[in-house]
């Protein structure tokens, strides 16, 4: 069995932003651009997604599912443009779904999963 890699490690919330474990990297909270624009956080998150994924030498097109947390389903509508612009026709898998977040100016979060193999 391969060694479980904990990249980004938060001691204060016990938890692990990137895990490369064998052939896959999970990558959780991706949320950029706080406080500003749906548009913008999207666009933000998919930056911040973007930027871990380099940690392990992978890049946008190794991801093959999201989990879009919104804060209204209803901005839902802004994320096919977006992922378009970002994915270049290798769209992951993805759910949307809503949630309360932990601090008020947060609409958008992506968590990923990528393929390392």
């Amino acid at each position: 069995m391969k060694e479980i890699k904990r990249i980004e490690v938060d001691e204060f919330w016990a938890d692990s932003t990137i895990i490369e474990a064998g052939d896959f990297v999970f990558i959780a909270y991706c949320m950029g651009n706080e406080g500003k624009s749906i548009e913008e956080q999207i666009e933000g998150a998919f930056l911040v997604l973007k930027e871990r994924l380099s940690k392990v030498g992978l890049g946008l097109d190794a991801v093959v599912k999201m989990d879009c947390l919104f804060k209204d389903i209803n901005d839902l509508n802004y994320l096919s443009d977006i992922i378009k612009k970002y994915f270049d026709g290798k769209y992951p898998t993805r759910k949307a779904f809503t949630s309360d977040f932990i601090r008020e100016g947060i609409a958008f979060q992506i968590d990923a999963i990528a393929y390392k193999g």
